[in-house]
């Protein structure tokens, strides 16, 4: 479906053009005219499809077609990096629009609190916010929401696992109750509905789209290892296969992103880190950096798992199994965007057997278990029946869809992937 169809505002389809965007994703063919319509919305898709053109561009042209005073819309995200993105593409899609955004989040120095102070009291078209740092502003006394139309939140099940349940409440509660809301995620845990009910009106529809399952262009693989082993395999497949220019390595923790960092040492090529200990200054330009292909290898915990867009990531890697089987899915979700393909693999001691057991049940896929290059020592054997019965008293079986994809070597060259074409929106 062309955006043309949805007979949206001249100068948000001049906008849309001049980016390159033609074809509408399936989630935004679902979406756009029901919000455009005025219902509340519950919107699942997996990462990369084009959520945040969904919810954003019949706000958008609602504001072209009708100028509005004082803030019109209110976007919460879980993280200053989503803030961040989900404003810049607002700037992109309402160029020609003459509508006025802002992204509200802390981590700064202080300097951007006044400009914050205006957006939220004489008015801004669209403001994006983190919830503690909105939060923050509200309890001044000065945030007026009065004029509010349309409240958005974005990875709504993030927001809830970090904790924001409360903050989120508080604000709810502080805006008219005749509005539009919408909630988006790529995930939608039973929890997530509940919440929603809570605040949609009774007619709200729902969409969902391949629920906790990565892109079809995605190439998985994990490699059965001990913890002694990963420092040497990561360092030897990226040495040794350099036509993947863009690589994410994630891992659960902080001290282990030290420890990652450490064996890249000496390399020639340039990898950087990010996690919650970075300064706000030091993460933007370290993901900047990553953007504009100066930095190679980004080694990073889950801050940057959910939302953030960058172009063209050909490989990531789980250095780790992550605790929550979605996290699974928002990771590898940073490859293979936008109908393009790329390649995920994850590297699994004794201890994560039966975590990776999960996340292939949430998927409905087997993940296929790759055995380790030449000169390595055999790793730990596939095996969840222990922790399986020890931790959970046994159970059924689940049958899976067989992932028949195989790759003589993995990773897989980018030669050896069928080529996609697409553009995210």
């Amino acid at each position: 479906m062309k955006f043309t169809e949805f007979n949206l505002h001249d100068q948000l389809l001049e906008g849309l053009g001049y980016m390159g965007f033609e074809d509408a994703t399936p989630i935004q063919e679902a979406a756009v005219p029901k919000i455009l319509a005025g219902k509340d919305l519950i919107g699942c898709a997996q990462t990369g499809t084009g959520k945040t053109a969904a919810f954003i561009l019949p706000v958008l042209h609602k504001l072209a077609s009708r100028p509005t005073k004082g803030l019109n819309t209110l976007v919460i995200c879980p993280t200053r990096e989503l803030a961040i993105q989900i404003e810049q593409e607002i700037q992109g899609f309402s160029y020609f629009t003459g509508a006025s955004s802002l992204a509200i989040y802390g981590g700064g120095d202080g300097t951007n609190w006044e400009a914050q102070k205006s957006a939220l009291t004489d008015g801004c078209d669209i403001v994006v916010a983190t919830p503690g740092k909105l939060m923050s502003h509200i309890n001044m006394g000065y945030v007026d929401f009065s004029n509010i139309e349309h409240l958005i939140l974005d990875e709504a099940d993030r927001m809830l696992d970090m904790g924001f349940v409360d903050d989120i409440l508080k604000i709810i509660k502080a805006m008219p109750k005749e509005r539009q809301s919408l909630f988006f995620s790529a995930t939608m845990p039973t929890k997530i509905r509940e919440f929603a009910s809570k605040i949609l009106n009774k007619e709200y529809e729902e969409i969902s789209m391949a629920i906790s399952k990565p892109a079809a262009g995605v190439l998985q693989a994990a490699y059965l290892v001990y913890d002694n082993q990963k420092s040497r395999l990561l360092t030897e497949l990226i040495d040794k296969n350099p036509e993947y220019e863009s690589i994410i390595i994630f891992t659960s923790t902080k001290r282990k992103v030290t420890d990652i960092m450490n064996a890249f040492r000496g390399k020639k090529y340039t990898v950087a880190a990010i996690s919650s200990d970075y300064e706000q200054k030091q993460r933007e330009e370290v993901l900047l950096g990553f953007r504009s292909k100066r930095v190679r290898v980004l080694v990073a915990t889950d801050v940057v798992s959910r939302g953030i867009d960058i172009k063209d990531i050909n490989l990531v890697v789980n250095y780790d199994v992550p605790n929550d089987a979605p996290d699974y899915v928002h990771r590898v979700g940073r490859t293979a965007r936008a109908n393009t393909t790329g390649v995920a693999l994850t590297l699994v001691n004794e201890d994560d057997m039966y975590k990776m057991h999960k996340i292939e049940e949430l998927i409905e896929s087997e993940v296929p278990k790759s055995p380790l290059p030449e000169g390595f020592s055999e790793g730990p054997k596939w095996d969840i029946s222990f922790r399986k019965k020890s931790r959970h008293g046994g159970g059924g079986k689940k049958s899976f869809n067989k992932n028949k994809r195989r790759f003589k070597k993995w990773p897989p060259r980018p030669s050896d992937i069928p080529p996609k074409t697409g553009g995210e929106t």
